[in-house]
């Protein structure tokens, strides 16, 4: 039997996690968010006190990131994400946890220790799966690649308003250098760096709306897997 894999790719508030979830739900697919997993291991070595000592304390690291105690729990409203029995859905949706991701993703060990849990997630009838490196590396066979990108500028805005509505402060000066920052560690980082996989679908969503990018990526994906 085959196993359709859809691969959404982007920088930091493309909306690549959104449109994910709306993809995987509109084919009855599985869905990785592998983002979610670099935060809960940059969030588990901060807590730990190991996140400023990737370099003298690597072995200790990926040890975490090969026994990560996390567990993703699907309910009508949304997915709750537990890290250590704690629930910490909100928590690594900020702008530190996602530094502290950002950082994670740029050594190459524990990427490296992620790969087969990313792996795992193949599973029949099909896969959706949103990160920065989902179609350069993690699944290069996966029948639809999508590249979501967008301007900093909207992606900032975007990002305050989602903050916002989760109650917290923001302010869009810090949130445009934080994602400016990220963009250029991500893309000029020596092991998978972000970019657009060959033959990949790119799709900038600066000035359209989420039902035009959904409605794009479902023409596409459905001239791919059919």
């Amino acid at each position: 039997m085959t196993v359709h894999i859809i691969t959404i790719d982007g920088p930091s508030g493309s909306g690549k996690g959104t449109l994910a979830a709306k993809i995987a739900a509109h084919y009855g697919f599985s869905l990785l968010d592998s983002g979610a997993l670099y935060r809960l291991l940059g969030l588990s070595l901060f807590q730990h006190g190991l996140l400023d000592q990737l370099d003298t304390q690597l072995e200790q690291c990926v040890k975490y990131a090969t026994q990560l105690d996390i567990e993703f729990k699907s309910t009508p409203a949304a997915t709750l994400i537990f890290l250590e029995g704690v629930d910490v859905t909100n928590t690594i949706r900020t702008e530190q946890v996602g530094e502290y991701a950002s950082r994670v993703a740029a050594v190459p060990e524990l990427r490296k220790a992620l790969f087969e849990r990313q792996r795992a997630f193949i599973q029949p009838p099909g896969l959706v799966a949103d990160g920065r490196d989902m179609a350069t590396s993690i699944f290069p066979e996966a029948q639809a690649k999508i590249y979501l990108t967008a301007s900093a500028e909207s992606r900032a805005a975007r990002r305050v308003k989602q903050l916002q509505g989760m109650g917290l402060d923001a302010k869009i000066s810090d949130i445009l250098s934080n994602i400016q920052a990220r963009d250029k560690r991500d893309m000029e980082r020596t092991v998978a760096p972000l970019k657009p996989a060959e033959g990949a679908y790119v799709i900038d969503s600066s000035t359209i709306g989420i039902d035009e990018v959904f409605q794009l990526m479902v023409d596409y994906i459905d001239s791919r897997i059919q």
